[in-house]
């Protein structure tokens, strides 16, 4: 009697643990954002029928490809209680100092294209990825040597970038060689993804796992929760902020041979505004801006939203000028979200 008993109290408890699951992820920040995108979708289809088609995903893939490198970067420098304004200015730096070398070092032309030009593209991702990283420890150094705080460590990075730029450039584009298959998508009938996204995505990948099941993920959020913390429990902060902002360099690096690849030459300003889209990509995502708080599955979401939002936009005839306006708000919605939910929270 007392074991049936026992067995008829205790059935329902695995359709308890289903039913808790389900609501797990239905709230989760991640199965939110993906509903989010599909609503956008949905009603950007319904304005302009056009918009759900292989072209359309292949431009906003392509747009999302070079920002969400450097929200990636931004990421760990966020989760970690910092922020890194230069990865915009390291995207025109990089691509440009990357041109001039394959232009006057390699002697490379514009007319060499195609497989004869891959050679000359690899070097110039090594330049690339280079000058990021040498941009991000620049940041580390100002940081935790002369004890900047990120903010104006990194709009100090971001405003000599910029203007290095324009000098080695003349501030006009610099053209090399260049392989445009690479950024094309694989076929425009049935397949917008690109060479050049594949690698991007398996980039993304990786860095994902490795911040959310690795060591050095670990100690990025106990950082970002608690520094002092963090330094009693015997991590080497300091250290850490360095390779932090030295991924985040080489990730705008990386970004700004992919930005090259796409125009076909290296501008000082093809990165110009790119450190808010990655901004707005992250808080989207649901990384809090104070630190410690984050996943990466959200950041790469948040991004695909932001382009969502302006493609769907500009081809329901909003001028493209708009587009800064929309990040702003966004970016604005996403940390008001932030601050309402801590609330509840309490």
């Amino acid at each position: 009697m007392t074991d049936s008993t026992h067995t008829t109290l205790a059935t329902p408890r695995p359709a308890a643990d289903r039913a808790a699951a389900v609501r797990d992820f239905l709230t989760a920040q991640s199965t939110l954002l993906l509903g989010v995108l599909a609503v956008l979708a949905i009603i950007f289809t319904i304005l302009e029928p056009k918009f759900l088609s292989v072209p359309t995903a292949s431009n906003i893939l392509t747009d999302w490809g070079s920002v969400v490198l450097i929200a990636v970067g931004q990421t760990f420098v966020i989760i970690s209680g910092g922020i890194d304004l230069s990865v915009g200015a390291v995207i025109g730096l990089s691509g440009v100092v990357a041109a001039w070398t394959m232009a006057n070092v390699l002697d490379l032309e514009q007319t060499v294209k195609g497989p004869d030009a891959w050679f000359g593209l690899f070097i110039g991702t090594l330049v690339s990825v280079g000058v990021g990283l040498l941009v991000g420890l620049i940041n580390a150094f100002l940081i935790n040597i002369l004890k900047i705080v990120p903010f104006i460590a990194t709009l100090s990075t971001m405003g000599a970038a910029l203007g290095l730029s324009v000098v080695i450039s003349e501030g006009a584009p610099i053209g090399s060689a260049n392989d445009f298959a690479l950024i094309s998508a694989i076929s425009p009938q049935s397949n917008p993804l690109s060479p050049a996204l594949i690698l991007v995505i398996l980039v993304v990948t990786v860095l994902g796992l490795y911040l959310h099941k690795s060591k050095f993920g670990l100690y990025t959020y106990a950082i970002g929760s608690n520094a002092f913390a963090a330094r009693a429990a015997g991590i080497n902060v300091a250290r850490h902020l360095t390779w932090v902002y030295a991924l985040s360099g080489a990730l705008a690096g990386l970004a700004g041979m992919y930005v090259y690849i796409r125009l076909g030459a290296g501008s000082p300003s093809s990165g110009t505004g790119r450190e808010l889209d990655a901004i707005a990509a992250v808080v989207i995502g649901g990384v809090s801006l104070m630190g410690g708080v984050g996943r990466m599955l959200g950041v790469i979401i948040g991004a695909l939203i932001l382009f969502t939002v302006q493609s769907g936009l500009i081809m329901i005839g909003v001028e493209p000028d708009w587009k800064k306006v929309v990040v702003a708000v966004l970016i604005a919605a996403a940390v008001a979200a932030q601050v309402l939910q801590k609330k509840d929270g309490r």
